[in-house]
């Protein structure tokens, strides 16, 4: 993706099934469990470069000794800065004789959590895990996750009006932490009078409560309530330990277990590389389902929400997860390589085509298509072979001319040393921008050959405008094709991705470009009457793709955002996009090729979550997410008119 946006978070969950002295002896340290933290949380730093956070319980520390340790910090090398704090307290540690099953971080559980925000909030105050403090050890919980929740408001007041409780915060982490709390006080209450009433008292019958705690029924209960896609998970002081993902699957999440240890994360690269194992021994953890994990380290899959029509998220596999991941880098070979047909269609002369990529995130992608290329170069050639009537005399010349088409490609573009644009300003602040991306020069013929590169995606059309476009141009081929190995990004995201506002998407710009154009601006005001409409009305009113059945008419609130696009072909926007990205003083002709969403579900077919470029929102709260920016768009351009 040429344009970087913001998007999920990362999360790691880590258990040790042992007593810490059997590491100290396997192993040769008793902080086993962290150094697999660090890896996990390094493996996916490409999900959170704004802050890191870690958590650890020590389940076996005496009464006056810590139990539960935190380290937070903001920034792109926050991985580095919490284990740096953290070796500095146990070289603290050591150096004042402290016993070694004191040590801080020592512990049997940790918590890892790598921070993208997608609401605009920032600052330590916001970074996960978030803790929630206690005398009791079975009343304080340490939550990190990879979410976002669409009905906050809703869960906000229903927390207020309903349950009398006086939330620090609206933000939907803070809501989900004090929501959780409430009911693992009353869970904890209930053992409380069972257990005195039985008699037990003091250490004994905090030890009864915590043996007999069962975070299951917390989470069912919390649960019920959410809209949006999360993976959430939590450690309570004694040990209790959970991961949950949304109902509908939206947010990923694996896990692996042996004797040892129990391991779970955002992505199952980063537990194959930690724990150095086979893909066949990293499960998904599926729509709906937990994973629960006692003080004593008995382990249980539940389905705590039953499933509603699982639709996980396409983006993981076209650009947010890494590419390491057995199946997502077949699937983005896939992604490129079923951009074939419409280039064989759209690109006059592809002998006269030199393929490349940009930026490296689409790099597997571009395999994928010079795969597909070589393939239809060699049907062409076995074709024009099996014609020849023998290969002598002039023959085999022409068997020699045959044989010497091939796709043509070349390293083209090179994402330069990042441009430090803070010195200039105005226009030539725009000029430091078109320098981010460089070319290899001499690479083509000028005005003979057109380039192709492939991009994974497309939202704002800002870096290709102002960048990759004019920096192309310069090697003066006849024409410029950009091909994107996902489809057109139209609506907003609302599950954890930072794409919220209508006028970012050059799709939208585009469709509204051709509304004008045409003389159709009612459209633009009926859209909007059919959004306004809607503010007030209860969430259970809106449609998702859950709900309505094929062939079903929606009682339902639908997504009105669609009537902007439906008077156009895809291909009408497309060209659209081609003319709206292109600069004033490039000359040579600009075509952009857009992946279709029937393709993208045939290279990710487990992966069909296609929100942000059909529309069709998994819960109700995405549909009124689209209504609501759009509401937000129009008020907004009637006030700037």
């Amino acid at each position: 993706m040429s344009e970087q946006i913001k998007h999920e978070c990362g999360v790691v969950l880590l258990r040790l099934l042992k007593p810490l002295d059997y590491y100290k002896q396997k192993y040769g340290t008793r902080l086993y469990g962290l150094n697999k933290l660090y890896l996990m949380m390094e493996k996916q730093h490409n999900r959170g470069q704004e802050g890191a956070g870690l958590a650890c319980v020590n389940i076996e520390a005496k009464p006056g000794n810590e139990y539960i340790f935190r380290e937070r910090a903001l920034g792109n090398g926050a991985i580095s800065e919490c284990f740096a704090n953290i070796n500095k307290a146990i070289d603290n540690a050591k150096a004042t004789d402290t016993p070694e099953d004191e040590y801080p971080y020592s512990g049997e559980v940790y918590l890892g959590h790598l921070r993208y925000s997608t609401t605009g909030r920032s600052g330590m105050s916001y970074v996960h895990p978030f803790l929630r403090r206690n005398n009791w050890r079975s009343r304080n919980l340490c939550l990190a996750g990879n979410f976002n929740l669409t009905n906050d408001k809703e869960l906000m007041e229903s927390m207020v009006t309903e349950q009398g409780q006086h939330p620090r915060s609206d933000a939907d982490t803070f809501l989900i932490l004090e929501q959780l709390g409430a009911l693992l006080d009353d869970k904890n209450s209930e053992l409380y009078r069972k257990f005195k009433k039985e008699g037990y008292t003091g250490e004994e019958l905090n030890r009864q409560i915590e043996n007999n705690f069962d975070m299951e029924s917390v989470i069912t209960e919390a649960s019920k309530s959410w809209d949006g896609g999360f993976c959430i998970t939590g450690i309570t002081g004694s040990g209790e330990s959970f991961i949950l993902r949304d109902r509908w699957g939206i947010r990923p999440c694996f896990y692996y277990i042996d004797d040892e240890v129990f391991v779970a994360a955002s992505e199952r690269a980063a537990i194959q590389t930690a724990m150095n194992v086979k893909y066949e021994d990293v499960k998904e953890l599926y729509a709906g389902q937990a994973v629960l994990i006692s003080k004593n380290g008995t382990m249980r899959v539940r389905n705590i929400i039953e499933p509603n029509n699982p639709r996980p998220c396409s983006f993981e596999r076209i650009y947010f997860s890494r590419g390491s991941d057995a199946d997502i880098y077949k699937e983005r070979k896939m992604l490129g390589k079923l951009l074939l047909p419409q280039i064989l269609e759209k690109v006059e002369n592809i002998d006269d085509t030199v393929f490349s990529y940009i930026p490296n995130t689409a790099e597997v992608a571009y395999y994928g298509l010079m795969e597909g290329m070589t393939e239809h170069y060699n049907k062409l050639k076995f074709d024009r072979i099996t014609r020849l009537p023998n290969l002598e005399g002039e023959n085999r010349a022409k068997l020699a001319e045959i044989l010497s088409h091939n796709v043509r490609s070349e390293k083209i573009a090179i994402k330069d040393i990042k441009m430090r644009t803070f010195i200039a300003e105005g226009s030539s602040r725009k000029d430091m921008a078109a320098h981010v991306y460089d070319i290899t020069y001499k690479s083509i013929r000028p005005h003979k050959d057109s380039i192709a590169v492939i991009d994974d995606s497309i939202v704002r059309g800002t870096t290709l405008k102002e960048s990759i476009i004019k920096i192309l141009s310069r090697l003066e081929p006849k024409e410029i094709i950009i091909l994107s190995s996902s489809p057109q990004i139209r609506y907003p995201d609302c599950y954890g991705i930072d794409m919220s506002r209508m006028n970012e998407f050059i799709a939208f710009n585009a469709a509204i470009a051709l509304i004008k154009e045409r003389g159709m601006e009612h459209i633009l005001k009926e859209v909007y009457n059919k959004c306004k409409a809607t503010v007030g009305k209860p969430l259970k009113d809106y449609v998702s793709t859950g709900i309505v059945g094929k062939g079903e008419k929606a009682p339902y609130i639908e997504n009105y955002v669609k009537e902007i696009y439906s008077p156009f072909t895809d291909e009408e926007i497309c060209d659209k996009i081609a003319e709206l990205v292109t600069p004033d003083d490039v000359k040579c002709k600009v075509k952009i090729i857009f992946l279709s969403i029937e393709n993208l579900h045939k290279a990710c077919p487990k992966n069909n979550g296609d929100w942000y470029f059909s529309g069709d929102y998994p819960t109700p709260g995405g549909t009124r997410t689209a209504i609501r920016s759009y509401i937000n768009y129009y008020e907004s351009m009637i006030k700037n008119k």
